[in-house]
């Protein structure tokens, strides 16, 4: 028999990657807005959203961050980055979202910090239905604040464990801001059965990541790319299961690594480190979910196997449903075969 021709036998050989189930769990949710929808919200209220073409240091792009809440304060924008930010998870074969948000962001619009949260839930349950896409709110602190200030929050939203909320998360700076100052926030929400979700290990190196595990209990890592610089933590991340979840762009837009070639995703993979990809902030630094995935496959010579493997952390290592979980396992595997 006459063998194919190689271009043709590697044709047949790509699967598609908005096919393989995934669950995105480190995107923070005004940040996953379309470019388009925020250029026209923003001309529409005369704000300048212009979004910088790279960034100098971390303060840049969190101000810029800072920026976009003047357009999303109104109720009506709110609501549609909530419904096509939906939409486009399911674009990209997003099974569940994870999304980072900070209700607390909207209390001038909507009276308090529960009534954001009642509004937003209630249209991530009515968007994710429309789209088939299930919904998870990570409830994110930040450590540029008082950690007296994470303790109420965690209170408020305790709660809603079980309600449309599944994480708490610990976000912005790591620098001057150590993780073990928010210990008393993340025992309240783990007490209420959230899943803690601290960044740490993206601007400061491994014992913030060490922190986050001995004194919040972190389920998850939310970056954690410096982890490669201790072996020791390496192999217990993977002897834990614990999984990190990467964002490749991010950390080469916000110099975490010097190229993208040399981001240590496939190192973190080959020592037996669960990882899931993901975009972090997709309006600021270009990828969504499903380049990011390509990125990794293109650039960082990820196999179908290993991408598959990302994927099925993703899944099983979120707050999403039994149900979502099992369908969307199921729906990995046939991927691979």
């Amino acid at each position: 028999m006459t063998e194919a021709p190689a271009a043709v036998r590697d044709l047949v050989a790509v699967r598609d990657l908005k096919d393989l189930p995934k669950a995105h769990l480190h995107i923070h949710h005004e940040a996953a807005i379309r470019p388009e929808t925020l250029a026209e919200m923003g001309a529409a209220e005369g704000v300048d959203v212009s979004v910088p073409d790279h960034f100098d240091d971390f303060s840049d792009f969190s101000q810029t961050y800072r920026g976009m809440l003047q357009v999303l304060s109104i109720k009506e924008n709110l609501f549609r980055l909530i419904e096509e930010s939906i939409e486009d998870c399911a674009r990209d074969g997003v099974a569940y979202a994870e999304f980072g948000a900070s209700p607390h962001f909207y209390v001038d619009t909507f009276g308090s910090t529960e009534l954001a949260l009642d509004a937003m839930i209630e249209k991530a349950r009515e968007y994710g239905a429309k789209w088939g896409v299930e919904v998870g709110y990570m409830i994110t602190a930040d450590r540029v604040e008082s950690p007296d200030e994470a303790v109420t929050y965690a209170k408020t939203v305790a709660p809603y464990a079980g309600r449309g909320v599944v994480s708490f998360g610990l976000a912005n700076d790591e620098r001057g801001h150590p993780a073990a100052q928010f210990e008393e926030a993340f025992r309240i929400a783990k007490e209420a059965g959230l899943l803690a979700t601290p960044h740490a290990g993206e601007l400061a190196g491994p014992d913030e990541i060490l922190s986050a595990l001995d004194v919040l209990g972190a389920d998850r890592i939310l970056h954690g790319a410096t982890a490669v610089q201790s072996d020791e933590l390496v192999a217990r991340l993977a002897q834990d299961g614990t999984c990190l979840d990467l964002c490749p762009t991010s950390n080469l837009l916000l110099g975490v690594v010097p190229t993208l070639e040399a981001h240590p995703l496939k190192t973190l993979l080959d020592a037996g480190v669960r990882c899931s990809i993901n975009a972090d902030d997709p309006v600021l630094f270009g990828p969504g979910i499903l380049e990011e995935y390509q990125l990794c496959r293109d650039v960082l010579g990820l196999s179908d196997e290993e991408l598959a493997a990302c994927a099925l952390s993703s899944i099983e290592c979120s707050g999403a449903s039994e149900v979502v979980k099992q369908k969307a396992v199921a729906g990995i595997a046939a991927w691979l075969a």
